[in-house]
């Protein structure tokens, strides 16, 4: 017997009173189908069983990488102090450059040398700071990207830019444009988590779906203490099939809404938001719960948020999230206009351990082969100086990188000029790395799409080209 056709009565019918009396029948009427055993259990569940958005969709064509990492440095890392060295910058160290100097967002003083040195590393011999000795070690599996270059040199529309692909806060990020095409492989767990201790500069904006439907938000995660990472994800009063009647009983009610009110994307998000969070609770808590990890391993990852983040991040992926995103911390921490050589080294003594051991967990578990990982920051930092010892924002060259996922190993590609100011050679700009990434997971950039206020619209907008030397 299918019980929830019980409730399938006109919309205009459902008065205040006729609603409590139908529901209460109907509870009543769930309660008798548990007392009767497993032909109301099954036809509960037969009901629930409709296609998922979330479910997987097959891309444009065979991909190289099935997850992507993003290992964000809001803020900003200066490129000629982590992935760039830049031997003039000793040279004519004080110095004003030669030429015409670039516009920054502030005014800067004469050029500053690095107050790190570099070394080859690796059998590539890519030259790494010596603030990243661990990340250096793993470098024959990194593609450096040292010619970046974005559009304004500010935080807000730097981070718009580079997580969602336009410098204003209107469009999906990328981990909801990568939901809205492929899905996701597991679905108890969001397809797209954000771990970061707070939020950057312009918050949840990073992680929208904007106009794709409220499913393909991302999953904000605050706090990685297993008692507290999702608040009120359990419910300690009753068990997995009463939860399950009530959520069908539910779901029918939003649908009666739902006819009447055809497109109603908010109606329907909180549908599937309702539906994810009952699955959620038979995976997510032990997903994000990095202390179930050997000693050994946690060990190897350090001590720490991001430490964590990073852990949790491969236990993530490993069961089948398509995006993870995790920022380095609350604000824009990289942002050292000051007294950049303590900042910068700390920063990466937090972080080098952790993000070299993700990449070796995931090598040694063979899942780097279809795990992107991206590291940067939302630009990079003048070579010339800003009061005494820090660097100003500067849109103009910068670095990032990729590992995994059907990147080469073990390269640079680009080039800024002799001082670090701009890209010069082989340019990237943020469109051409998003064409990349959509490229490595299967998806033409050109072909997807999303109709909304008339016209289509897409994650690289009408620009990008797929960087295909740094592919293997």
């Amino acid at each position: 017997m299918d019980f929830s056709s019980a409730f399938r009565v006109p919309h205009s019918a459902l008065s205040r009173r006729e609603l409590l009396l139908r529901s209460g029948t109907g509870l009543g009427m769930l309660g008798l189908a548990g007392l009767l055993g497993d032909p109301g259990t099954a036809a509960v569940a037969a009901a629930s069983t409709a296609v998922s958005p979330l479910a997987p969709k097959p891309a444009h064509f065979k991909p190289r990488a099935k997850h992507v990492i993003h290992l964000f440095m809001n803020g900003g890392p200066s490129q000629v102090d982590t992935f760039d060295p830049k031997p003039a910058l000793e040279k004519y160290h004080g110095q004003t450059p030669p030429g015409a100097m670039l516009k920054t967002e502030r005014g800067t003083r004469g050029l500053f040398k690095s107050p790190f040195k570099f070394a080859k590393c690796g059998k590539s011999g890519v030259e790494v700071s010596e603030i990243f000795p661990e990340i250096g070690k793993q470098i024959d599996d990194i593609c450096v990207i040292r010619s970046m270059h974005t559009d304004i040199p500010n935080h807000e529309p730097g981070l718009l830019l580079m997580t969602c692909g336009n410098t204003q806060p209107i469009r999906p990020s990328m981990g909801s444009w990568l939901l809205y095409g492929l899905g996701t492989e597991n679905q108890n767990l969001p397809g797209f988590v954000v771990m970061c201790p707070g939020k950057p500069v312009v918050g949840p904006a990073l992680w929208n779906n904007s106009f794709l439907p409220g499913v393909f938000q991302g999953c904000h995660i605050q706090n990685l203490d297993p008692k507290r990472v999702i608040d009120h994800i359990q419910n300690r009063y009753l068990g997995a099939d009463t939860q399950r009647q009530q959520l069908d009983l539910l779901n029918e009610l939003n649908r009666l809404h739902l006819e009447k009110r055809a497109g109603d994307d908010q109606l329907d998000a909180r549908i599937q938001s309702l539906e994810m969070a009952f699955r959620m609770q038979t995976e997510a808590t032990e997903a994000f719960d990095v202390s179930r990890e050997p000693v050994k391993v946690r060990e190897g990852y350090g001590k720490g948020y991001f430490a964590d983040a990073c852990l949790a991040a491969r236990r993530l992926v490993e069961r089948g999230v398509r995006m993870v995103q995790v920022f380095y911390g609350n604000g824009q921490p990289w942002d050292d206009h000051g007294d950049l050589e303590k900042g910068h080294r700390n920063k990466a003594k937090d972080s080098d351990q952790a993000i070299a051991a993700l990449l070796r967990d995931l090598k040694s578990r063979g899942l780097l082969e279809d795990t992107l990982v991206l590291w940067g920051g939302e630009f990079g930092r003048t070579p010339t100086s800003e009061g005494q010892n820090g660097r100003d924002h500067n849109n103009h060259g910068f670095c990032v990188w990729l590992a995994g996922g059907g990147v080469k190993g073990g390269m640079a590609y680009g080039a800024t000029d002799e001082f670090g100011f701009a890209a010069v050679e082989n340019k990237v700009h943020v469109h051409d790395l998003h064409a990349t990434i959509l490229h490595l997971m299967g998806v033409d950039h050109e072909k997807l799409t999303y109709r909304y206020s008339g016209r289509d619209f897409r994650l690289t907008d009408v620009y990008g080209t797929v960087v295909k030397d740094i592919l293997k």
